[in-house]
């Protein structure tokens, strides 16, 4: 089959991956380049990890991920994971770390529980009195996300497919599976998967009634100079505790030490609008994270970078067919570590005419 993918974040790389390695015919359109740095993928590292709460579903599909995953390292030739482990701290009942932990119990994955002053003994960055405890699992870590957009675009290119940046659609005619470009030319196919990101609802506006765009953004730090060596050898942080919905990863691969926080999170209803920093905002995210982290005054900001999501209700997965187009949209802030998997989903979707299925397991819907 022909194939059009819009949009070149980890969905669109992966569903193009995914399609061209079993003999479709794509062309893969991206507004910007590759990676785009606007684009909610275009970090230099994310998160991957086996935590989700007990009714989450994804603590589950995570399996199939790094299956997925993989296979993007085997056809790339080199691997863009670094197995560092994720650390979880709580620091209230019932917030997100301890509801984490209960996920990972209930799954039978490695945890290790420690008390506060076992835990600041090995992460000395930790303030022992803010939090009840933390828990340790090896089984996670940080993605490099530029270097594998520039391996899939690569490898996308070696083997066929036409990779088109700095290309905008503007139209997608879903009845016959056209995608119309910016300087007027239609590109015809099959089926055309739209995976745009934040930049979805350009293309259908009606689906801002279930898909909520927010402009958030990330900090990067330089640590005191007596906690470099704990930091370059510390796991990812999934969770500080309370109410922060605040996430930490250390320097690796090309990334720097990088701070992000739910809290820090806005309504826009344009993706492009409000992307150049403000004056002072990587000093306001970096409070965000005291407690649980200690001295964060001696951390020196070193740069910020703004992001954009769609986010859903539920904080799901959302993909829909509206004909001959598949609408793909990230998991609300916290999808890129299932991206090769959603690739591979996609692609089995369109060869057997089943959305239905895809959107089931996008969801993690266990009926």
């Amino acid at each position: 089959m022909k194939v059009t993918v819009v949009g070149a974040g980890i969905a669109g790389l992966a569903s193009a991956w995914a399609l061209t390695r079993r003999g479709h015919e794509v062309t893969l359109v991206e507004q910007g380049s590759i990676p785009n740095p606007l684009g909610a993928s275009g970090d230099h590292h994310r998160i991957i990890r086996r935590a989700y709460g007990p009714d989450s579903g994804y603590g589950e599909a995570i399996s199939e991920a790094y299956v997925a995953w993989n296979e993007v390292w085997c056809d790339l030739g080199v691997s863009h994971y670094d197995a560092r482990g994720f650390l979880c701290v709580s620091r209230e009942a019932g917030d997100e770390a301890e509801r984490y932990l209960e996920g990972m119990r209930l799954g039978g994955w490695p945890v290790e529980v420690l008390e506060p002053e076992a835990a600041v003994r090995r992460w000395p960055f930790l303030d022992v009195g803010s939090f009840r405890f933390a828990f340790h699992s090896p089984e996670g870590g940080a993605l490099h996300c530029r270097c594998i957009a520039i391996g899939m675009a690569e490898w996308l290119q070696a083997n066929g497919c036409d990779v088109r940046e700095q290309c905008r659609a503007v139209r997608i005619e879903c009845q016959t599976g056209s995608v119309v470009l910016d300087d007027g030319e239609a590109i015809e196919g099959d089926r055309v998967v739209v995976a745009a990101g934040a930049w979805v609802t350009k293309l259908f506006p009606d689906l801002t009634s279930v898909l909520a765009t927010r402009r958030t953004a990330v900090v990067y730090l330089d640590p005191p100079a007596d906690l470099v060596g704990v930091w370059e050898t510390a796991p990812v942080i999934l969770d500080v505790g309370g109410g922060t919905d605040g996430y930490i990863v250390p320097r690796s691969g090309d990334g720097g030490l990088k701070f992000g926080a739910g809290l820090h999170r806005v309504p826009t209803d344009d993706a492009d609008s409000n992307r150049v920093p403000a004056e002072g905002e990587g000093e306001v995210i970096r409070n965000l994270f005291s407690p649980p982290i200690s001295r964060i005054d001696e951390y020196r900001v070193d740069g910020v970078a703004s992001c954009v999501y769609t986010f859903t209700s539920d904080e799901r997965f959302y993909a829909e067919q509206r004909d001959r187009c598949i609408v793909v949209s990230a998991c609300s802030g916290h999808g890129y570590k299932f991206g090769a998997a959603v690739g591979r989903r996609v692609a089995l979707a369109i060869e057997a005419d089943d959305v239905a299925s895809l959107v089931r397991w996008l969801r993690a819907d266990r009926n």
